[in-house]
């Protein structure tokens, strides 16, 4: 059974080490392998545990973490949504997202936007995201990656 929770401060170092293997499973050949190292370097403590004080949930199956995602209603933004290597292809990130849209919904958003990676463009288009153009997204750590922005009406 799948199940979404706020994430905790306690859970920063999960949710931190789901990203990082998702990076490197899914995003080979999007992005070089010196960028995807650079993009998980670190840790949580690094400032990623920071997020966990936002809209930030955890999606479970049979209570372990294996898939996040982030709301950031200030700035209408939908992210961080990262599924443990082990659990794609299952309808997970879609189910994530689902519940995000929703979230910022019921928080009176009208719309929401996205950077999306080079490999998910074409995913969140599927869900009505629309966004063509390639931009560089500035991560706080300095990184610079391609990205699609992205942005669907709710």
């Amino acid at each position: 059974m799948f199940e979404i929770r706020k994430a905790t401060q306690n859970d920063a170092q999960t949710a931190f080490d789901i990203r990082l293997l998702a990076i490197r499973h899914q995003c080979i050949g999007a992005y070089t392998e010196k960028q995807m190292l650079a993009w998980t370097k670190g840790s949580a403590e690094d400032g990623y545990d920071v997020l966990m004080e936002k809209h930030f949930y955890l999606g479970c199956v049979q209570g372990e973490p294996v898939a996040t995602g982030m709301l950031d209603p200030e700035n209408r933004e939908i992210g961080a949504i990262f599924i443990h290597p082990d659990f794609m292809r299952r309808g997970l990130g879609k189910r994530v997202l689902r519940f995000l849209e929703d979230l910022a919904r019921d928080l009176g958003l009208r719309e929401v936007c996205l950077d999306a990676t080079l490999n998910a463009a074409d995913l969140y288009r599927r869900y009505g995201y629309v966004g063509e153009e390639s931009a560089i997204y500035h991560s706080p750590s300095g990184l610079q990656l391609a990205c699609v922005p992205m942005v669907k009406k709710l």
